[in-house]
């Protein structure tokens, strides 16, 4: 039984703005932009050599680098099937746009668009008039009348 406030468990240091080594791909590696999350440790996919893939996030990075929808990563090709690609890292934004200025990435790749509820993605909802509701809300009046007139009020 602990008394105190000595011994109570601290959390992790986060030293995300140490700077790391651009890593490039290799033979056997491509580049590709993450389409949508599917939930266990899998995601789809879109190289950049054209074809979509189904992901799966290692160990290394599972609950310690989160990947979001439209992130670039690394993924490593598999050479028994060529739908499917392991996650073996995952670029930040500054990264990105340095790979895209190497010319590793292509021109029409989208970088840090994160922001999904930007001021031009409004998905306005309308809503049409229907005539049957006119008739009604005529119906709903007419009844209140003859109930009112019931009553004993005089409208």
């Amino acid at each position: 039984m602990r008394k105190g406030g000595k011994n109570r468990r601290r959390g992790k240091n986060e030293n995300e703005s140490e700077k790391r080594e651009l890593v490039f791909k290799e033979d056997g590696q491509e580049y590709a932009q993450v389409i949508k999350m599917l939930g266990n440790g899998r995601l789809e996919a879109m190289c950049f050599d054209g074809v979509k893939r189904l992901c799966h996030i290692r160990g290394k990075l599972r609950k310690k680098v989160w990947i979001n929808t439209s992130d670039i990563i690394l993924v490593g090709l598999r050479d028994y099937q060529d739908n499917k690609a392991d996650v073996i890292l995952k670029y930040n934004a500054d990264e990105a746009r340095s790979l895209k200025a190497y010319g590793e990435l292509p021109e029409h790749a989208k970088i840090n668009e994160t922001d999904t509820f930007g001021p031009g993605d409004d998905d306005e909802i309308q809503f049409d008039d229907i005539g049957d509701d006119d008739e009604d809300i005529d119906d709903v009046t007419s009844t209140d009348q003859i109930l009112l007139s019931l009553s004993g009020v005089h409208v």
